[in-house]
C-alpha cells in the first residue's frame, strides 16, 4: 500500500506455517485454566466410559434376559441403562457450560492482547495492511479459534477416547471379530491425513481471501459518497465481483477437500459392517459367538464409525481454526517500528522549543522526502509551513509526532532528542487539529472529552465555548448529549472542525499542530474557526500547514517547502519582498483581488 506521497513501504515478512508452534502458543493461553481443563478431561473420560457401556449392555440383554425370557431382569437392566444415559446427559451439559466459560475468558484475553498490540504498532503498519483484513483477524479468525477450544477440543478428546475404548472392549470380548472389524481402520487413518494436509492450506487461503474481501467492503462503504458522485457504481461492482470471484474459487477448493472425508468415512463404515456381518454370522453358525456378541460388535462398529466421521469433520474444523490462529499470531508477532528506548524519559514540563537539526527522511530507503532540513521554533512562536502538495509538510508533522523515525539528523524538543522521550508522554503534549476531523459515534460531550478523558462536563463546556462551538451545540436536538453518526456525518465540516478545536483546547497541549484546519469551510465559518484557533494558539508553540496564505499572514515565521527542502524562510512581508517562490504563490492566489495593506 502506498505511503504519504505515493511511496511504498517495505514488504511484510511472511511467517512460517508451523502447526506445532501454533498449538504450543495456544497451550500457553490455556495454562492459567489448568484446573478447569483437568475437570473437563475427567468429565469427558467419564461420559465416554459410560457411553461405551450401552452396546455392551445391549448384548447382555439379548444373551442373558431376552433369550431366557427374564422380564424382571430385563426391566432392571433397562432402568440401569436409562440412568446411565441421564447421567451422561447431565455430565455433557456440565462439560459444555464449563468449557464455554473457560473459552470466553481465553478469547477475552486474546482480544485484549491483540487489540492492545495493534494500538502499539507504528503508523506505517496500518498503511500496509487493509483495515478489513485486520478486522477479519479480530473477529472471524478469533471466532473460529473460540469454536475450536469450546467444542472441537472436547469432541476430539471424546472421539479419540471412544475409539480406544471401543477397540479395547471389542478385543476383550472376541479377538477374531475385533481383528476383522479393524480391517478398514488403517485406510481411514491414511485418507484422513492425506486430505487433511490439503484442507488446512485451503482454509488458510480462504480466510486470507475473506480478509481481503472485508477490506474491499470497508473501503467501498467508506467511499460510497464518492462512488455515487462520480457514477462509478458499475466499476465498483465489477471490482468487487473480481475479488468475490477469487474468494468463491478458493472457498470451493477448500470446501471440496473438506467434504471428501464424511462420505468416504461412511463407505468405510458400511464396508466394516459388511465384514462384521459375514464373519460374525459364520462364527455364530460355528458356535464360536453368540447373537448378543454379534449385536454388541454391530453397535460398537456403528459407534466406531461415528467417532471416525466426527474426527474427519473435526479435522476440517481444526484446520480452519489453526489457519485462523496462525493469522492471529502473525499479527501478534508484528514488531512496532517505533519503540521506546529502555531508558526513555517522560516529557512533563514543556517549554515548546522545537529544533529540526539536519533532518533526512524517506519512507523508502534511497527515496528522500526531507533533505537536510534545519530550523528552530522558539517557545510560544507560530511557524507556518507552505508549499505545493507533496513537498513534505505533512511528513514534518509526522516526524514531530514521532509516527516515523528519521534516517539521520535529530528532532529535539527542549534540547532533548524525540527518540529519548516516552512516546505516550510526547503525544500527550501535542495537540492536533486536522483538515479531516475524525469524530466517533458517540455524544458531542464524549467526542470533545476525548481530548482529556478525566475532564468534567463543566470543563468540556468551557472548552466548547472557547472554540466558538457552544452556540451550534445548543441548537442540536439533545445539545451536548446528541449522538453523532459515523465520523460525525450529521454535522457540517465547519462544525466538526470546531469540535476538533474544542477537543484540542481541552487537552491543553504545549505544542499545537494545525493541518489545513480551515481549507474546507465557508468564509463566515472560517472566521469563527480562526477566532477559536487564535485562542488555542495563544502561548503555545504552533505549527500551521496552510494553502490559504491569508490565514498565516501573522505567523512569526513562514517556511516555504519544496521537494523536501526549505527554500525560503521569513515573515509574510519579508517573503513578499524577496519576490521569490512565496511571492509567486501569493500572487497566484490573490490575483484580481484588491491589494491589502502590507502585501
Amino acid at each position: 500500500m502506498p505511503g504519504p506521497g505515493g511511496r511504498r513501504f517495505g514488504t511484510r515478512i511472511e511467517k512460517a506455517r508451523d502447526v506445532r508452534g501454533t498449538l504450543r502458543r495456544l497451550l500457553g493461553y490455556l495454562r492459567p485454566h489448568r484446573v478447569t481443563l483437568v475437570v473437563a478431561t475427567v468429565l469427558v473420560i467419564t461420559t465416554t466410559l459410560l457411553d461405551l457401556a450401552g452396546p455392551y449392555l445391549n448384548g447382555v440383554a439379548i444373551d442373558r434376559f431376552i433369550t431366557q425370557r427374564d422380564l424382571p431382569g430385563l426391566a432392571r437392566l433397562v432402568l440401569l441403562m436409562l440412568g446411565i444415559y441421564i447421567v451422561i446427559w447431565a455430565l455433557r451439559v456440565a462439560l459444555a457450560r464449563l468449557m464455554v466459560g473457560m473459552v470466553q475468558k481465553v478469547m477475552r484475553t486474546m482480544r485484549e492482547q491483540l487489540f492492545g498490540h495493534l494500538q502499539n504498532l507504528s503508523l506505517s503498519f496500518f498503511d500496509q495492511h487493509p483495515h478489513g483484513d485486520l478486522m477479519s483477524r479480530l473477529t472471524n479468525d478469533l471466532d473460529a479459534l473460540g469454536r475450536l477450544l469450546a467444542q472441537n477440543v472436547t469432541d476430539l478428546i471424546g472421539g479419540m477416547l471412544s475409539l480406544v475404548g471401543i477397540v479395547v472392549m471389542m478385543f476383550s470380548i472376541n479377538f477374531w471379530l475385533a481383528l476383522g472389524s479393524m480391517f478398514v481402520f488403517p485406510l481411514m487413518l491414511w485418507f484422513t491425513g492425506f486430505v487433511g494436509k490439503r484442507t488446512r492450506q485451503g482454509f488458510r487461503d480462504f480466510q486470507m481471501r475473506i480478509g481481503q474481501l472485508n477490506g474491499e467492503l470497508e473501503e467501498i462503504f467508506s467511499g460510497q459518497k464518492v462512488i455515487l458522485a462520480f457514477g462509478q457504481e458499475g466499476a465498483t461492482l465489477a471490482k468487487f465481483d473480481e475479488v468475490n470471484e477469487v474468494t468463491r474459487d478458493v472457498g470451493i477448493r477448500a470446501q471440496t477437500y473438506a467434504t471428501l472425508i464424511p462420505p468416504l468415512m461412511g463407505i468405510f463404515s458400511n464396508a466394516n459392517i459388511a465384514i462384521l456381518a459375514g464373519l460374525g454370522g459364520w462364527m455364530v453358525i460355528r458356535g464360536w459367538a453368540t447373537v448378543g456378541t454379534i449385536m454388541t460388535f454391530y453397535n460398537y462398529s456403528r459407534r466406531f464409525a461415528g467417532p471416525l466421521r466426527q474426527l474427519g469433520d473435526l479435522y476440517n474444523q481444526i484446520q480452519s481454526a489453526l489457519a485462523g490462529a496462525e493469522r492471529v499470531f502473525e499479527l501478534l508477532d508484528e514488531v512496532p517500528e517505533i519503540q521506546d528506548s529502555p531508558d526513555a524519559v517522560v516529557l512533563d514540563d514543556v517549554r515548546g522549543d522545537v529544533i529540526f537539526d539536519h533532518v533526512n527522511f524517506g519512507y523508502v530507503p534511497g527515496v528522500p522526502v526531507l533533505k537536510d532540513m534545519s530550523f528552530r521554533a522558539e517557545p510560544g512562536r507560530t511557524i507556518a509551513l507552505v508549499g505545493p502538495t507533496g513537498a513534505g509538510k505533512t511528513t514534518m508533522i509526522n516526524l514531530l509526532s514521532r509516527f516515523y523515525d528519521i534516517q539521520s539528523g535529530a528532532v529535539r524538543i527542549d534540547g532533548v532528542d524525540l527518540r529519548a522521550y516516552n512516546k505516550a508522554s510526547l503525544r500527550r503534549k501535542l495537540g492536533v487539529v486536522l483538515q479531516d476531523t475524525f469524530l466517533f459515534s458517540e455524544s458531542v460531550m464524549e467526542n470533545i472529552r476525548y481530548g482529556r478523558l478525566d475532564a468534567t462536563d463543566e470543563e468540556v463546556i468551557a472548552a466548547a465555548t472557547l472554540a466558538n462551538a457552544d452556540q451550534f451545540i445548543g441548537r442540536l436536538p439533545q445539545g451536548y448529549q446528541t449522538e453523532l453518526s459515523e465520523r460525525g456525518s450529521n454535522l457540517s465540516q465547519g462544525q466538526r472542525q470546531l469540535l476538533s478545536i474544542a477537543r484540542a483546547i481541552l487537552a491543553d497541549p504545549a505544542i499545537l499542530i494545525l493541518d489545513e484546519a480551515t481549507s474546507s469551510v465557508d468564509t463566515r465559518t472560517e472566521q469563527h474557526i480562526q477566532e477559536a484557533l487564535l485562542r488555542l494558539m495563544e502561548g503555545r508553540t504552533s505549527f500551521v500547514i496552510a494553502h490559504r496564505l491569508s490565514t498565516i499572514r501573522d505567523a512569526d515565521r513562514i517556511l516555504v517547502i519544496n521537494e523536501g527542502e526549505i527554500i525560503e524562510r521569513g515573515t509574510h512581508d519579508e517573503l513578499l519582498a524577496q519576490q521569490g517562490f512565496y511571492h509567486h504563490l501569493h500572487q497566484s492566489q490573490f490575483r484580481g483581488q484588491p491589494a491589502v495593506a502590507g502585501d
